[in-house]
């Protein structure tokens, strides 16, 4: 786990702030503006400001695209949607069995 502690590997979930529906819908179609802008990261701000479910997804299936499961999860989390963080966690429960069972080989052979 060391590996991990530069990279925010754990999930934090907050409650988004509370935003009035006129400001909500308008900063979510700047949300969406950005990401079909391909500025990912201001979109994300925007989504996480707004909790912008669809909009939390669609930035998480961004990061599974570019190899980033961990941070694809963390969206998926909080947009909720579950059934891709369960894909997630599924695939990366199986990555550390198979890291635990290397281990344990390693150690065996010492």
């Amino acid at each position: 786990m060391e590996k991990f502690d530069d990279q925010n590997a754990f999930i934090k979930v907050s409650t988004p702030a509370p935003v009035d529906g006129a400001s909500k819908a308008a900063l979510n179609r700047k949300g969406n503006q950005l990401y079909n802008d391909g500025k990912v990261e201001e979109a994300r701000r925007v989504f996480m400001t707004t909790g912008y479910s669809d909009g939390l997804s669609r930035v998480g299936d961004y990061y599974k695209s570019k190899g980033r499961p961990l941070e694809a999860l963390r969206m998926y989390w909080i947009a909720p949607d579950k059934a891709k963080a369960q894909i997630l966690i599924e695939s990366l429960s199986g990555v550390l069995k198979s890291l635990i069972k290397e281990d344990t080989m390693e150690f065996k052979n010492d």
